[in-house]
């Protein structure tokens, strides 16, 4: 997903539990150099695979963040609160509110229209 425009650029799945940065990996998605890479906790390893990364600081343990960290972590998170409100947007459609009954093998696809639909919405 591009931060600045809200356009979804990639859309991947997993069956079952499955942590996001598992799905990240196992994506295939490369990143091109100059491009900054967001991400949330979750996604601790990400330096490994795109030097270009941001991720918040964690807290350690036993101990606190400095200021500077906590500033740092409010930044992150005030960028990444656009991605967050464009997944609200994507599952107010009513096929991701219930239990999903159709053949699974097309669950990706509709999920896909579903994108193109918001990203037709914003004028891409």
């Amino acid at each position: 997903m591009d931060g600045q425009t809200g356009k979804v650029v990639s859309v991947h799945e997993a069956y079952g539990s499955e942590h996001d940065f598992e799905i990240f990996k196992r994506s295939g998605v490369v990143f091109a150099k100059d491009v900054l890479a967001v991400a949330d906790k979750g996604y601790v390893g990400l330096h490994e695979l795109h030097p270009f990364s941001v991720l918040p600081v964690r807290k350690p343990r036993n101990g606190e963040l400095s200021k500077t960290q906590k500033a740092f972590n409010r930044n992150v998170s005030s960028y990444r609160i656009r991605i967050e409100h464009v997944n609200r947007r994507i599952k107010l459609f009513k096929m991701f509110q219930h239990r999903y009954r159709n053949k699974q093998r097309k669950h990706l696809m509709r999920i896909s229209l579903v994108c193109g639909i918001y990203n037709y919405e914003l004028g891409f």
